[in-house]
């Protein structure tokens, strides 16, 4: 019981940010429409992998080093960039799919790799979460809470993550937004080919200072 305030603090904290639109968001509404339900919810996942990620050089203190240091802080942020707009250009370029099956709706499946992949590196790759988790390290969670406290705490976060996430994708795979989308799709998918080449464009531009 000695923790659970700032728990219950790390929890609402890091729950607005998972909500909040962002990268993740748009990255889990395409895997979920373009594609299907099963490549949303693994996109989810990896989503869930890269908070632990996040969390480990928290707790080891690289985290610092990084939102110090102008260099490594560039060439995170460069290379979430260039990601972000890769797949933008990829949607932008993407031809009409082949009249879905009934009931279908969709390009079909990313493989489970593929898919955990993308979401993976979209999370790990955004330097804003970097920042967000080096502030929720030193300004929320009090340095003399032990380590393995603070691990469980990640944790929390990580199946935060996945499952909102998952939520999400289950949400825009429903049968009733997939029919809307087929007809709409070669649109939406420039749309968001736009909004991740702009999210690139605005993480290349990003300054911590």
């Amino acid at each position: 019981m000695t923790y659970l305030p700032e728990f219950l603090t790390v929890v609402v904290v890091h729950l607005l940010a998972v909500m909040s639109p962002g990268p993740d968001f748009v990255m889990i509404s395409r895997s979920s429409l373009v594609y299907s339900r099963r490549t949303g919810i693994w996109s989810a996942a990896g989503l869930g992998l890269g908070i632990l990620v996040h969390v480990t050089y928290c707790l080891v203190g690289i985290a610092l080093v990084v939102a110090r240091s102008p260099l490594l802080f560039s060439l995170l942020k460069f290379a979430g960039a260039g990601y972000l707009v890769y797949i933008g250009l990829k949607s932008l370029r993407a031809r009409p799919a082949a009249t879905p099956r009934a009931g279908d709706g969709n390009q079909g499946h990313l493989s489970v790799l593929a898919a955990v992949r993308l979401g993976f590196l979209t999370n790990v790759l955004n330097p804003k979460a970097t920042l967000f988790f080096f502030a929720l390290f030193t300004q929320v969670i009090n340095p003399g809470t032990p380590r393995w406290v603070q691990g469980l705490y990640g944790a929390e976060m990580s199946l935060m993550t996945f499952a909102w996430f998952a939520l999400v994708a289950t949400a825009l795979s429903h049968p009733a937004v997939k029919a809307r989308f087929v007809a709409l799709q070669p649109r939406l998918e420039r749309v968001f080919g736009v909004i991740l080449v702009g999210l690139g464009v605005k993480v290349a531009l990003f300054s911590h200072r």
